[in-house]
Formats: structure tokens, C-alpha cells, sequence
């Protein structure tokens, strides 16, 4: 499975953290300023992809002395850089994309880089954002697994409608073929009590956000 990790302009907690996810093989996208925490990190982008807004001349051209491409878009467009970032990793042939510093900062901007997991062209591909101990992904039909350690607090919201014919295995608070709707938060704070949860569903498509305990 090739994998990509994509740097967006938010937040990065837990550097040494991150530097240590971080593989050989891997893909390393920055969506413009993410292109500095990559830079903090010690690592050269493979490609950097935006409007280049947030990034000045000095550091563009130091990140193509590094190495890396640089692909500019116009201001003016419908996309987001992460949005780019995604697609074009998707277009490399990743199947796996880790998206680091999504969120923090602007709200609208956390709450557009959610809603890039129900983006079409990316259905088929895993896409998991990373802040800090806390993972987030969709989860479509037929459903899919979640890996943790007991004692983790997972949280299962609808996202873009309700979601039905929920059950789930391995969770303190068991759904049974039952829906979660928009509007009610019933699905937050359910607990891991086994170092795998099963999660399957009819209809709709699932938010869901691992928090990994704290050692």
C-alpha cells in the first residue's frame, strides 16, 4: 500500500512525534505552508502544491534548492491546497493518506478539511487527519476496524446525513442496528474495550475520531 503524507498550514502539536511516523517510502506532499513544519521537521517535500500565499519568495525558492517541486495554482480557485494536495497524491497512486496539521487556526478551514474524507475522488482511499493523539477518518459501508488500545475514547458522528444499521463489536456502549442521526451527539465519548472495535452500516457514512489514551 504506497503511502503519502500530506502537511497542511494548521497546527503540527508533537513534532518529535510526527518526525518519527514518518517512512521511507512515503510520499511527503506539503499544501503550501504546510511546507514549514515540514521544513522544521528536517524534511524536504517531495512536492509543494498551492496558491503559495502563505509561503514567501526566500522560502520557495530554499525548498527547490532542497529539492522539492513546486506547483503553483492561481489564487482565484475552487480548491483548498490540502484539497490539492489530496487529489494529486490519490493521482500518484497512494491508497493511504496521512494528513498532518489540519486542523487549528481558522474554523472554516478545520471544518472544510473534515468534509475533504466525503470528497468523491477520494472513495476509494483511506484518509485518516492526525492532530496530536487524535485520529479522524470516514467510515462508508460495509464498514471497517478500528485499532487502540483499551481504555480509548472513540466517537461515532453522521456525517452528510444519518447513518443506520450501525452494530458494533468491541465498544463499552453497543449499537445494534441502530441509527445515529444529525443533530443528537449520543455517539461521542464511546470507549475501547478491546485492542480492536468492529464497526458495520447499511446507509450513510461515519465520522470517526480516535483518541488514543495518554501514556
Amino acid at each position: 500500500m504506497k503511502r503519502a503524507i500530506i502537511f497542511a498550514n494548521g497546527e503540527l502539536p508533537e513534532p518529535a512525534a510526527v518526525r518519527g511516523l514518518i517512512q521511507p517510502d512515503d510520499l511527503l506532499i506539503a499544501a503550501d505552508g504546510g511546507a514549514r513544519h515540514c521544513r522544521a521537521l528536517g524534511l524536504t517535500p517531495h512536492l509543494v502544491i498551492g496558491d503559495f500565499d502563505s509561503l514567501d519568495a526566500a522560502e520557495l525558492g530554499a525548498l527547490e534548492q532542497a529539492g522539492a517541486t513546486l506547483r503553483q495554482h492561481p489564487r482565484d480557485k475552487d480548491e483548498t491546497d490540502l484539497e490539492l494536495a489530496l487529489l494529486e497524491a490519490a493521482a500518484r497512486g497512494a491508497s493511504y493518506l496521512v494528513v498532518l496539521g489540519a486542523f487549528g487556526g481558522r474554523l472554516d478551514m478545520t471544518l472544510a478539511n473534515i468534509q475533504l474524507l466525503l470528497h468523491p475522488k477520494l472513495a476509494g482511499v483511506r484518509v485518516e487527519l492526525r492532530h496530536g493523539a487524535e485520529t479522524a477518518r470516514l467510515i462508508r459501508p460495509p464498514g471497517g476496524v478500528i485499532a487502540g488500545a483499551p481504555g480509548d475514547t472513540v466517537s461515532l458522528l453522521p456525517l452528510d446525513g444519518d447513518a443506520s444499521g450501525i452494530v458494533t463489536h468491541g465498544l463499552r456502549y453497543p449499537l445494534r442496528g441502530e441509527a445515529l442521526v444529525s443533530g443528537p451527539a449520543r455517539g461521542v465519548s464511546n470507549v475501547l474495550i478491546e485492542p480492536q472495535a468492529h464497526i458495520t452500516l447499511t446507509n450513510g457514512r461515519l465520522l470517526i475520531i480516535h483518541s488514543a489514551q495518554r501514556s
